[in-house]
Parts: C-alpha cells; structure tokens; sequence
C-alpha cells in the first residue's frame, strides 16, 4: 500500500505581472516538460489577477520552473492551503448569490447592458424575475440566471420589513 495518498496537496503563489498569467503558465509549462520538473499542476484563476497557482512537493521545484521566465516577479513565500484556492476551482451558480431586492446587470437579450433589481428567484428553473430600473415604466421580466451579473447587494435593512 502506497503511501502517497496520505501527503496533503501542496500549492505555490507566483506573483506575475498583470495580464500575463496565461503567458507565464505556458512558459512554465514549456519549461517544465522540456526540463522534467515534477510539477503536478499550474492554475490561473481568472478573477484573480496577477498570480498563477502552482502544484508541487515542494518549493524548490517552483523555483526551478519559474527561474528566468519573463513577467514572473517572485515567488510567494509559504505553502498555500487548498481552502484558500478552492474558490477559483470550483465555480458556484450565480444564483447562489443572489437573492432579492439585489441590483444586477442583465448580460444578454435584448435588455443587455441595462440594470434591474430582482423581485423573485426560482432556483429550481435557475430564473430571476427583474424590474428594469431604467425603464420609464415598470414591467417584470424573467431571465435565466446566467444572463445577470450581480452589482449591488440589497442593504439588510430592507429584508426585514
């Protein structure tokens, strides 16, 4: 029986220049397959601007990777735990943010660009119905969940009328 399983992940912070993470984990990448660092894994968030995520069994072979690549600025002393990571790994529904009374951004559709505040939420079809707030009169509309991006949250005060 191996006992590798029991060994807890390891994750690395590499500072990068703004805009080039992409390009600065291609090159590691490149420069880890030509050189055969063991490294398990390269993550690029992509809310998180100005960092790459490396996975390794240790730190040394960051260094390695990213020594001499272009628009690395350092390494991020300490080990970064997966809690802290797992936001830009697993991705929630944006209904899961959002609950009523919030401002949102309609994405697509013909009200695309215009903001509206939420009135109901049906999860369970994952649609919001909205009121347009530049509208000059006020008309329901409902849209599935993907096609809104939350602006503002509701003030607490207002949910407990």
């Amino acid at each position: 029986m191996e006992k590798k399983e029991e060994l807890p992940t390891k994750f690395f912070a590499v500072k990068t220049t703004t805009g080039q993470e992409k390009n600065v984990a291609r090159l590691v990448a490149a420069k880890i397959e030509m050189n055969n660092i063991p490294i398990k894994a390269i993550l690029v968030p992509e809310n998180l601007r100005g960092y790459v995520f490396i996975e390794a069994d240790g730190p040394h072979f960051v260094e390695q990777a990213v020594a001499g690549v272009r628009h690395v600025r350092s390494r991020v002393s300490g080990i970064i735990s997966f809690s802290e990571i797992e936001r830009y790994v697993v991705r929630k529904p944006v209904i899961e943010e959002l609950s009523e009374n919030d401002i949102v951004e309609v994405t697509g559709g013909p009200f695309k660009g215009m903001r509206a505040k939420i009135t109901r939420i049906d999860k369970g079809k994952a649609e919001v119905t909205l009121e347009l707030l530049e509208a000059t009169f006020t008309l329901p509309i409902t849209v599935h969940s993907d096609y809104v991006k939350l602006v503002e949250k509701a003030k607490t005060e207002s949910s407990g009328m």
